[in-house]
């Protein structure tokens, strides 16, 4: 007979339909297919067992109490319209969630960075990897939804990070836009709802007596030789510790005593 209310609410682990005790998972049917699987932790599970093409087949529909016995009955109605169109449930469910999941903001930061990854130092993709909304679909996420996640990073006093991350967040929607997968970009209502960050000058030797001082300590360090050479070679061409780093022999041309950088070098290492 029918399932109610009440029974699948009652319903316990250990005792089945029958008031048996049971050490498995059990099952109380409700008709048509439907029934509700008891687990020995407690759990409620609704399934749906029909045929397709001849094959016995399974499909999970919720979990209770999330899944009223209500929703769940119209859900077998669904599936039931489904079968009698050619259609699969089960396949259609897949289908579904893999289409949602690449509609998510998560997805589409990922296929977005990949995309970019090629012209960035390994330091700054890592970065950026990190500043992903979760999978929510890209076109749902509204303005409000993008400023909560601003300011927790404002909050902890790094308005130059939340900046940042916002104009990140700004370039995956443009990606999403321009892929279909959204329609606009809520990034761009948010203009002036992060205060600006304050611009700090990052401290520098000026005065010739404590230049000599700084050479004469990079002439004095002991430590690794590679290291030693590094900084005494800095203080030479004065470029970003990146593009530094980055030096090859095929860039440098020692008999005219030049070096000269690849531009994308210099993109990457900014």
């Amino acid at each position: 007979m029918p399932l109610t209310d009440s029974a699948v609410r009652n319903a316990k682990p250990y005792i089945n339909a029958k008031g048996v005790k049971t050490s498995k998972a059990y099952k109380i049917a409700d008709g048509g297919g439907l029934y509700l699987e008891v687990t020995i932790k407690g759990a409620k599970y609704w399934r749906l067992r029909y045929r397709f093409n001849g094959k016995q087949k399974l499909l999970s529909i919720g979990v209770y109490p999330e899944i009223s016995l209500k929703i769940a009955r119209v859900k077998r109605g669904e599936a039931k319209i489904q079968l009698s169109q050619g259609i699969d449930p089960s396949e259609l469910k897949k289908i579904t969630k893999q289409t949602k999941n690449l509609e998510g903001f998560e997805h589409v930061a990922r296929e977005w960075y990949i995309k970019h990854k090629p012209n960035w130092t390994e330091n700054h993709a890592k970065k950026l990897i990190d500043r992903w909304l979760g999978n929510r679909p890209t076109n749902e996420i509204t303005p409000p939804e993008l400023l909560t996640v601003l300011r927790r990073v404002e909050s902890r006093g790094a308005l130059d990070t939340a900046h940042r991350v916002m104009q990140t967040c700004g370039q995956v929607f443009r990606y999403a836009v321009a892929t279909g997968r959204a329609e606009r970009d809520p990034s761009v209502d948010l203009k002036g709802a992060i205060p600006p960050a304050k611009k700090s000058h990052l401290a520098s030797i000026i005065e010739p007596v404590k230049i000599g001082q700084l050479l004469r300590a990079i002439d004095g360090y002991e430590g690794h030789f590679v290291t030693r050479s590094t900084m005494r070679l800095a203080s030479y061409v004065f470029v970003r510790p990146g593009e530094l780093r980055q030096a090859e022999w095929s860039e440098i041309d020692l008999d005219i005593a030049e070096w000269r950088i690849p531009a994308e070098k210099m993109k990457k290492s900014a």
